[in-house]
């Protein structure tokens, strides 16, 4: 039963979704992030103080595993690169595929998880205008941290600025490590799989690819334990404002939509009218011409003329006057009632020999 009621109901919705609409819908918003942390560098002073005040903030809380992890990832390679190709990679593979797993095999949820993982990158664009840190790497002071994947660049692609490719380090900003969106993302990733996953292989890949990833960017020292909290906090955030954000979406396409209904419709009433004044006046035209009148013994007249007392006529073509077409078209025939009194000839008959001799049949009948 489950299964019946639900397919039809995924499948009509999966009609509405189109592919070469959603994916540039997911190029811009990805676009945009690029765009926004390249342009938005802030000054590196400000960068690097406000990554220093946030390790200082965990040390008074005593919760500063960062330092640990990439101690951790420096001095085995086994581990470091490892989780050098999983910060360079993961996240521009397993969203995307999540997503068009979503879209395949989820329709019904596709729409909201989408709204929600685009909303939360959003806010976290504003995070990284807002208030640009230096990820632990880059703070310098004598804080001990290693940047791994300049250690390991050898076994990768990236070089020494963060996941860029080498030589193409002046396209990204490495100052935007508040808040985590790997983190962030990998959490998005991670609820979509244990909420929709069928079998428990999947749902545990759900809860261990977040807590690997936020793992993975504090020992290749990218991002401070706050970072990832943020990142999460982000997430949580993007999650609260899908729906609503949906709800408002539709409401402006239904209007937009019945706006451009009403204008194409005054558009078009003058040539509806046009065509049914024409309608209109074909259909009484054809009507005065094939009207005929019912005799009152039951004997039809075909040329549209009613006889009184019962006889029969058959074609009197010159009691009918010519009328014009609406137009400007042909004449129409219009009939006219003759009154005959019983046992009197009309004011005709004298002079019509078809008239006379119908009613000499009728006298030698009677």
């Amino acid at each position: 039963m489950t299964i019946t009621a639900t397919a039809p109901r995924a499948a009509a919705y999966r009609g509405k979704l189109r592919w070469w609409t959603e994916l540039p819908l997911i190029a811009v918003i990805y676009a945009l992030y690029s765009g926004a942390r390249l342009l938005v560098r802030g000054d590196v002073d400000d960068a690097v103080e406000h990554g220093a005040d946030i390790l200082h903030f965990e040390q008074l809380l005593h919760i500063d595993p960062e330092r640990w992890f990439n101690k951790l990832f420096t001095q085995h390679a086994f581990l470091g690169v490892p989780a050098d190709f999983a910060y360079a990679s993961l996240h521009y593979v397993v969203t995307p595929s999540i997503l068009i797993w979503l879209w395949r095999r989820r329709p019904t949820h596709y729409r909201v998880a989408r709204t929600w993982l685009m909303i939360s990158t959003l806010i976290g664009l504003v995070g990284f205008t807002v208030a640009p840190t230096a990820p632990p790497r880059l703070i310098g002071g004598g804080h001990g941290f290693i940047d791994t994947m300049a250690q390991y660049g050898s076994y990768g692609w990236w070089g020494t600025d963060a996941s860029a490719p080498r030589g193409m380090g002046h396209l990204t900003n490495q100052y935007a490590a508040m808040p985590s969106l790997h983190v962030g993302w990998s959490l998005w990733c991670g609820i979509i799989l244990w909420r929709y996953g069928r079998n428990r292989v999947v749902r545990t890949l759900g809860v261990l690819y977040p807590v690997t990833t936020a793992c993975v960017v504090m020992g290749t020292a990218n991002h401070y334990l706050l970072d990832a909290v943020a990142g999460v906090a982000v997430m949580g955030l993007g999650y609260l404002l899908a729906k609503p954000a949906l709800r408002v979406a539709d409401r402006l396409l239904a209007r937009v939509k019945e706006a451009l209904g009403r204008q194409t419709a005054e558009e078009t009433e003058p040539v509806s009218g046009a065509s049914s004044a024409v309608v209109t006046a074909h259909v009484a035209n054809t009507a005065q011409v094939s009207n005929t009148a019912q005799v009152s013994n039951g004997t039809q007249v075909s040329n549209g003329t009613h006889v009184s007392n019962g006889t029969h006529a058959t074609g009197v073509s010159g009691v009918a006057a010519s009328i014009p077409a609406p137009g400007g078209g042909a004449s129409v025939p219009k009939p006219r009632t003759v009154s005959v009194p019983p046992g009197a000839d009309g004011p005709d008959d004298a002079d019509d020999p078809r008239a006379a001799g119908e009613h000499a049949g009728q006298s030698r009948m009677s």
